[in-house]
């Protein structure tokens, strides 16, 4: 499931709902995840997509939010590598403060990433201050004014704020983590192509002592892996800086080979902190953006309508049909059945594709091991073999609307010769409940009764389902 089936869905609720009992059948087809209401959206939107016209809309989302993305993406690595050549310029005068990079890697990863918590738990609301104050919100807003193609299709798409705050918040943490990368590689460039003294510095009063437990509280994810690349005491001492003048302390300019070790600190400092717990937060983003897109996609209009329709029988048998629905026992056949059993050893269906027979049984509450349809498009020679395995009890289905022909005679005097019992039940529409008019059970009762076959025999009535009248109430 990704955000092209959303928006194809969004879609197709529009322009292409598809009948009552294609959607039924479809369910049936795919019984097995009727428990699992979005796979069920997913194969329904699968099966309808080739009805869209081209170009699809989710294509032309897709698009804008690769370009999109990826423009961004490229603006914030650039922005993190030129953000730290600019923290790590060493003009050879005085040395590069490590505080202030800290900060870049430490602090402002630690306290963004604290609010895209707060903005994941508000994601649900439609103004979430949290999420729209993110530079990604704003950055796509200022791009959408440079000169491109006009998408007209694009503004009517209303997305759930749910999924847009999401989106939002999924691209973000993608932005931070190129950002950081562009400091790591301006950080690792800058060590190998310049010789850098780093020092510390701050206002506050904080003796090396401190700034050592302060530093290897900080290292807790790689000082037992990598001890190395821990300053120690000794460099800290070494590499504090107190601006007096224009001119270095003469302990530091004495020690300058050594103040570039700050190099392995910043560079984990920046690993851990800005790459590797940004990465977590992306991974994060992308489960809540999954989860999101679930909830869109069920609560999308339309999708309660169309679930209810795949797992819902057409008809529910409650009660008998009132006396003036079904033929009077005067009828023009001798042989007729009130109901239906329910199972039989073969169904078949004239003229009818192999998804209404499944709706037919699945409305009739009718179990068979094999259904086939019969007449219309099939050859004689497949007709021919289908009856041959029609041994047993048969429930054939017929419109009832459509006068028996010739062929059909034909083909159920065949038929006669190989099944023990034939049960011809006329359908009727599915506006009416698949029910036969009455004047059309006398047509197909006068039709039998020129057979003279005791082996077939008329369904009175369509279904075990409730009247018309009970039916149009209830609708």
């Amino acid at each position: 499931m990704n955000l092209k089936t959303y928006i194809n869905l969004y879609e197709l609720v529009k322009t292409h709902k598809g009948t009552r009992e294609e959607n039924r059948a479809l369910g049936l087809e795919y019984e097995k995840i009727k428990n699992e209401p979005v796979k069920q959206l997913e194969v329904w939107t699968k099966k309808h997509t080739p009805t869209l016209g081209k170009p699809l809309l989710s294509d032309t989302f897709s698009t804008y939010l690769y370009g999109m993305t990826l423009t961004l993406v490229i603006i914030a690595f650039f922005l993190g590598f030129f953000s730290g050549v600019g923290l790590l310029s060493y003009s050879g005068h005085e040395p590069v403060n490590v505080i202030y990079y800290m900060a870049m890697v430490v602090l402002l990863p630690l306290a963004t990433m604290t609010l895209t918590l707060f903005s994941m738990f508000r994601a649900n609301a439609s103004q979430s201050l949290l999420v729209h104050i993110s530079p990604a919100f704003w950055m796509e807003k200022m791009l959408r004014f440079l000169p491109q193609k006009a998408q007209s299709s694009l503004q009517e798409l209303k997305i759930n704020p749910l999924l847009s705050n999401w989106l939002i918040i999924k691209r973000s943490q993608l932005l931070a983590l190129m950002f950081s990368l562009g400091l790591l590689v301006a950080l690792l460039g800058m060590v190998i192509t310049k010789d850098i003294a780093f020092a510390w510095s701050t206002t506050l009063q904080v003796s090396p002592n401190e700034f050592h437990s302060l530093l290897h509280t900080l290292a807790f994810a790689w000082r037992d892996i990598f001890p190395w690349a821990v300053p120690s005491v000794e460099l800290i001492e070494q590499s504090q800086y107190f601006r007096l003048g224009e001119k270095l302390d003469t302990q530091m300019i004495q020690n300058a080979s050594k103040l570039g070790e700050w190099w392995k600190f910043l560079a984990f400092a920046t690993l851990f902190y800005a790459i590797l717990l940004r990465f977590g937060m992306w991974i994060l983003s992308m489960f809540g953006f999954k989860k999101a897109l679930k909830r869109s996609l069920l609560s999308l209009e339309g999708a309660s309508i169309l679930l209810r329709e795949m797992n819902e029988p057409i008809i529910t048998t409650s009660a008998t049909v009132e006396k003036k629905n079904v033929v009077p026992q005067g009828s023009h056949t001798m042989q007729e059945v009130e109901d239906l059993d329910g199972s039989y050893d073969r169904t078949l269906g004239w003229a009818m594709s192999s998804d209404e027979l499944r709706v037919l049984n699945d409305s009739m509450q009718v179990i068979t091991p094999m259904a086939f349809d019969v007449g219309g498009a099939n050859s004689l020679d497949e007709d021919s073999e289908i009856i041959s395995k029609c041994q047993g009890e048969v429930l054939f289905y017929v419109k009832s609307w459509e006068p028996p022909t010739m062929d059909f005679i034909d083909f159920l005097e065949d038929l006669t010769r190989v099944a023990d019992k034939v049960i011809l039940a006329p359908v009727g529409t599915v506006e009416d409940a698949y029910l036969p008019k009455i004047k059309e059970l006398e047509m197909w009762g006068r039709k039998l009764q020129q057979i003279s076959s005791d082996k077939v025999w008329l369904k009175r009535s369509s279904v075990k389902t409730l009247s018309r009248e009970s039916l149009n109430a209830e609708s």
